[in-house]
């Protein structure tokens, strides 16, 4: 077959790379831009194919040079301490990671949670998925010149700082509901500002154009509900190839029950290709922003705690369970395994980004080398969610 040839997928960001290897790549790499937003930034996806006439015949996806070693750590700290590690190892969505867990631990204790803790939560979760989504969107923004994403995702993280004190890891979950509460001057707050991403997220899918014009991606690297169905692929992903898959509304969770006539499937074909995974998620910001919206309104008129009083030492009872959660990038299972202790004896994790790059060995076959880079760009995954 002959040599593959190396992609590198990242941003090339002045010091993300040395000098040298940036100014003169080695012979048989290629280096992809997904634009400073990619949670592809903080570490690379190597990729190895093979050609024949500029078309991918053969996929070989690497893994591990990132690897965190979470789920071994989770075992040797408390139930509350490790929420700390949860919310890291997908840096573009913490809130999920802390919230799986904790609904996780909730479950296997019998707990019920305020219901305004059950409402904040929810607000927070698709706070956490527009910021997320906004981050793959920016790639749309990054061809077209327009840094529009960027600025919308950091007026979000200002939001969740004022919030929580901490502007990436928000730590914001406990066990038994959170460690903050929103008043209404933030609520205020939050609105006016996701009025302004509803106006970038229409900004950015124009770059995509219209059909009887060329869409961006348009036709490039269809995803197959065969191929989701053998990958386990989910999310956005799933959802742009006609898979009618969104845990929100098959097994719904906090006050999503009541919310679930706004989670409606985007109005557009679902080809599967590169444009429609971009167009998917754009509607799926929409669609939190709506929840949002409704959140805060519920949350004006319902009063109480937002937490349950834990006592010192927090221990599971001896069993196991298994919770997933709907991420911004599809479905996010934890396997817990517990023996009694105030440590879990096994915290197994089941992270959307691991599956959606596996997918790529199929997706990427007869993808032209220049359409390597929306294709890729259109498949939501973060390095460290895959290696966790």
């Amino acid at each position: 077959m002959g040599a593959p040839l190396r992609v590198l997928v990242g941003s090339l960001s002045p010091g993300m790379l040395p000098d040298a290897a940036a100014a003169a790549p080695p012979d048989g790499t290629v280096l992809l831009d997904l634009g400073p937003d990619h949670p592809s930034r903080a570490g690379l996806l190597e990729l190895r194919l093979w050609t024949e006439a500029d078309r991918i015949t053969s996929v070989e996806v690497v893994v591990g040079a990132m690897h965190r070693g979470a789920e071994k750590l989770f075992e040797v700290r408390d139930y509350r301490q490790i929420l700390m590690l949860a919310d890291r190892h997908d840096w573009h969505a913490p809130f999920a990671g802390e919230l799986g867990i904790v609904l996780t631990c909730e479950q296997m204790l019998g707990w019920e949670i305020p219901e305004r803790a059950a409402w904040l939560r929810t607000l927070l979760a698709e706070h956490t998925r527009i910021l997320s989504l906004l981050g793959f969107l920016g790639y749309l923004g990054h061809v077209a010149g327009r840094p529009a994403a960027a600025e919308a995702r950091e007026q979000l993280r200002a939001q969740t700082y004022q919030l929580t004190g901490n502007r990436i890891h928000p730590m914001a979950n406990r066990l038994g509901g959170l460690a903050v509460d929103a008043d209404d001057r933030w609520l205020d707050e939050e609105l006016e500002c996701l009025d302004q991403v509803q106006q970038v997220t229409t900004t950015l899918v124009e770059v995509l154009g219209v059909p009887d014009r060329g869409r961006l991606g348009a036709g490039v690297g269809v995803l197959t509900p065969e191929v989701i169905s053998q990958y386990g692929v989910s999310g956005p992903a799933a959802r742009a190839s006609g898979v009618n898959l969104d845990l929100r509304v098959q097994q719904p969770y906090l006050a999503y029950p009541e919310l679930a006539p706004l989670l409606v499937r985007a109005p557009v074909p679902l080809t599967g290709d590169a444009s429609t995974r971009f167009a998917v998620m754009a509607h799926d910001v929409s669609v939190s922003i709506e929840l949002v919206r409704a959140a805060a309104e519920r949350l004006r008129t319902v009063r109480g705690p937002v937490s349950v009083k834990l006592p010192k030492i927090v221990k599971l009872p001896e069993g196991e369970t298994y919770l997933a959660t709907e991420a911004p990038l599809g479905m996010a299972g934890v396997h817990l395994v517990s023996r009694g202790e105030k440590t879990p004896w096994r915290l197994k994790l089941r992270t959307p980004s691991f599956n959606n790059v596996a997918a790529l060995e199929s997706l990427l076959l007869h993808v032209g080398v220049a359409q390597l880079e929306v294709t890729l760009a259109s498949m939501g995954y973060v390095v460290g969610d895959i290696d966790k």
